[in-house]
């Protein structure tokens, strides 16, 4: 059976491991982070040993990914599916990853199950005042190994839809728009529905190309980075 993990990463990692796969802007902040495919991965590994060995995670498990369109986000849907887990966007769930914001939305998704909070902060900072049994990611993630084994029989990956599901509607999508491995892909688009994360984020690494997304986009800087970035096509 495919891994969709697996499917992603292994062409990548072969043509281009050391370039930029995702280069992650907020302009509300002034933060940029650059991942190579390598980087991606070995956080994608963190993660998947993370959901296993402590959260009890594997196929057939159901985690609520309930976090906004960011290089943490990708890394965690890669982990997710690595260990043949199954990505939802809602409840009803077994384990939540959320950022604080969403701590209530994931208490009533998981209902008793194993939440982890994401601080999504660029120097890796824990979340603060997180309540008793709550797992902080980004302290929990650091003691966890940066290599992983696909898991070779994985359940449903997204909100109910086989891996080969996933893979032929992220091709097609990229099929659609003409990406190609040269293209360097800006985006301001989220990451909210199964049908977003398929077009927006996976189309992008299966066409082979690396990603420039951008979180509260200043349209005044727009052109330039387009520019600085070496863009050669945006998602809209």
């Amino acid at each position: 059976m495919t891994n969709l993990t697996a499917a992603v990463l292994d062409p990548l990692l072969k043509a281009d491991p050391m370039g930029p796969r995702v280069t992650y802007y907020d302009d509300a902040t002034g933060e940029r982070i650059e991942c190579s495919t390598v980087t991606l991965a070995n956080w994608a590994a963190k993660t998947a040993n993370l959901l296993r060995d402590e959260l009890g995670a594997g196929p057939g498990t159901r985690v609520a990914v309930l976090l906004p369109a960011h290089w943490q986000t990708a890394a965690v849907l890669l982990g997710v599916w690595w260990i043949g887990a199954e990505v939802v966007l809602s409840g009803p769930a077994d384990i939540a990853l959320c950022t604080s914001e969403r701590l209530d939305e994931a208490d009533e998704a998981v209902a008793g199950g194993e939440v982890a909070v994401l601080s999504l902060d660029p120097f890796g900072k824990p979340a603060p005042d997180l309540p008793i049994g709550v797992t902080d990611y980004a302290t929990a993630v650091r003691v966890h190994g940066d290599q992983y084994a696909a898991e070779p029989r994985p359940g449903a990956a997204l909100d109910g839809r086989s891996v080969d599901d996933v893979l032929g509607a992220a091709s097609d999508s990229a099929a659609a728009s003409g990406l190609t491995a040269a293209d360097r892909v800006m985006s301001s688009l989220p990451w909210s529905t199964p049908d977003e994360i398929v077009t927006n984020l996976l189309a992008v690494f299966v066409a082979g190309a690396s990603l420039v997304q951008v979180t509260n986009p200043d349209a005044g800087v727009m052109e330039r980075r387009r520019e600085t970035e070496k863009v050669t096509r945006d998602l809209a």
